[in-house]
């Protein structure tokens, strides 16, 4: 039997439990409705387990992350800034809500993640 590596559970489970948080934020505040202090306590909660997340990136698979990252980060912010007006054009506004939401959420999880992982980058990069 294969002995699995496990120098990045902590990260893995705390991007499985940020993602799966950001879903249920973004469906929460459609069906709830939004509480502000409840909103800051989670988004903070998002954007700590983003910083966790992102400080058990592995050396090894920096470029890919931030590749990936950046490449969600850009399309996320896209995709609030109009990509689903046509959504609400339509009539389908609380797709639209419950998308831009989500959306919204994973951002608060991959911007601090990215962050990290490229100061981790960067002070790599001086020590060379």
């Amino acid at each position: 039997m294969p002995i699995k590596s496990r120098e990045n559970l902590v990260g893995a489970y705390a991007f499985l439990i940020a993602i799966i948080l950001a879903v249920s934020v973004g469906v929460a505040t459609i069906t709830l409705g939004p509480s502000e202090s409840v909103t800051k306590i989670l988004t903070s909660l998002l954007a700590i387990l983003g910083l966790v997340a992102g400080y058990f990136v592995s050396e090894k698979d920096v470029k890919t992350f931030l590749f990936a990252s950046v490449s969600l980060v850009l399309v996320s912010f896209a995709g609030l800034q109009g990509g689903f007006l046509s959504a609400a054009v339509l009539g389908v506004v609380s797709v639209s809500k419950l998308i831009t939401n989500i959306l919204g959420a994973l951002m608060f999880v991959f911007i601090p993640a990215t962050i990290v992982v490229a100061l981790k980058v960067v002070f790599s990069l001086a020590k060379t």
